[in-house]
């Protein structure tokens, strides 16, 4: 199915993600959408938790009120939904926006889905339910399949025509890398990767993508910035970055470590302390500021430094510095699009806009 030409916002190399971190009141996202857009913010990046946070009904309020920021789920799990329900609500999210809707997958918390019964994401599982996504939105049947992402015997949108939809894939893991650079049209990578990180991931992705005959500069690469500039009270700025990073290591701390190289006696450290033990909950939910300060105190500082901090300028500059990584494109992580506006002004003289010129809204696409 073909849109119509979209307005092109001002800063389609970089994004945001909206109701960062615990949200309870998602009417927040109205607020954030509308500033968003009108900074000038190429697009919003949507997360999915099991309480107010549903991907669906978000992308649907976007497409609601926006006409040119790009929308993307990233991500969302692919065995909480059938397959069929999944390509409606990116079909529908696609078409109500004109085009602007990428879809995310990813594989989320393995302990999470043992709790509610659910069986874990698999490289395998990713890599069908990505073949069924593409065959359904092209508009064909799926007929007799049975695969890792399960036994259909038969499935078709009854929508009619070919809907071009991006799928994005989050990665962390070398693997998740490898799998995204062979089979999806965007990457999202992890927030707290170091520089280096980041150009060994890209790399990887790229890599990946010519061994399976693409061309790797199709696919999009975003790096996912946690940005806290200088103006935010403290006690957030430890909830956006201590308390955030403290949680990722509570998840899935061996992964991220391994990922960007870090000691892993320092992992061992921190989840020996006696104040993390007896913590209940993510610390960027539940943290008092007592208990963040305690954990600043105790985290290496270059783990806290893959991050954008300080004035809008020092913000600026570490936007940059994703771009001589090999990003495509940043997304600013834990901030709204009130808390971005001075970040922002400060990249506007910095950044060379014919650079980024080729960048479409959608943020699945490479070119427009």
């Amino acid at each position: 199915m073909t849109v119509g030409a979209l307005a092109a916002p001002e800063f389609p190399e970089l994004g945001f993600y909206a109701l960062a971190g615990h949200a309870p009141d998602p009417r927040e996202l109205l607020h954030e959408i509308r500033y968003g857009e009108q900074l000038g913010l190429g697009a919003v990046f949507l997360s999915e938790r099991f309480d107010t946070k549903d991907a669906g009904v978000l992308a649907g309020a976007v497409a609601a009120i926006s006409e040119s920021i790009g929308i993307g789920t990233a991500a969302t799990n692919p065995q909480t939904r059938h397959p069929m329900v999944t390509a409606t609500m990116a079909t529908t999210a696609h078409r109500l926006s004109g085009g602007r809707y990428a879809l995310g997958l990813g594989r989320g918390f393995g302990a999470l889905f043992d709790l509610m019964g659910l069986p874990r994401v698999s490289s395998a599982r990713l890599d069908d339910t990505v073949g069924l996504l593409r065959t359904l939105f092209r508009g064909d049947a799926v007929v007799g399949h049975d695969g890792p992402a399960g036994t259909f015997p038969y499935l078709r949108r009854t929508a009619d025509g070919t809907d071009r939809i991006p799928i994005l894939m989050v990665a962390l893991g070398d693997r998740s890398l490898e799998l995204a650079g062979r089979i999806a049209d965007g990457v999202v990578l992890h927030t707290f990767f170091s520089d280096a990180t980041v150009a060994r991931a890209v790399k990887i992705v790229r890599d990946a993508a010519a061994g399976a005959g693409r061309d790797p500069a199709s696919v999009r690469i975003w790096s996912v910035l946690a940005t806290v500039e200088e103006s935010i009270p403290d006690t957030e700025r430890r909830r956006k970055l201590v308390g955030r990073l403290a949680t990722y290591l509570q998840g899935y701390g061996d992964v991220l470590v391994k990922a960007n190289g870090w000691s892993p006696s320092d992992l061992e450290r921190f989840r020996a302390d006696p104040i993390v033990q007896q913590h209940q909950g993510a610390f960027d939910a539940t943290g008092t500021d007592e208990v963040l300060r305690h954990l600043e105190a105790h985290l290496p500082e270059h783990w806290l430094a893959a991050s954008a901090t300080g004035t809008s300028q020092q913000c600026a500059e570490r936007i940059a510095d994703q771009f001589d990584a090999g990003a495509d494109s940043v997304i600013l992580h834990g901030a709204t699009p009130a808390e971005l506006a001075p970040v922002l002004d400060a990249w506007r003289h910095l950044r060379t806009p014919r650079r980024f010129a080729h960048l479409p809204a959608n943020p699945g696409w490479s070119t427009r």
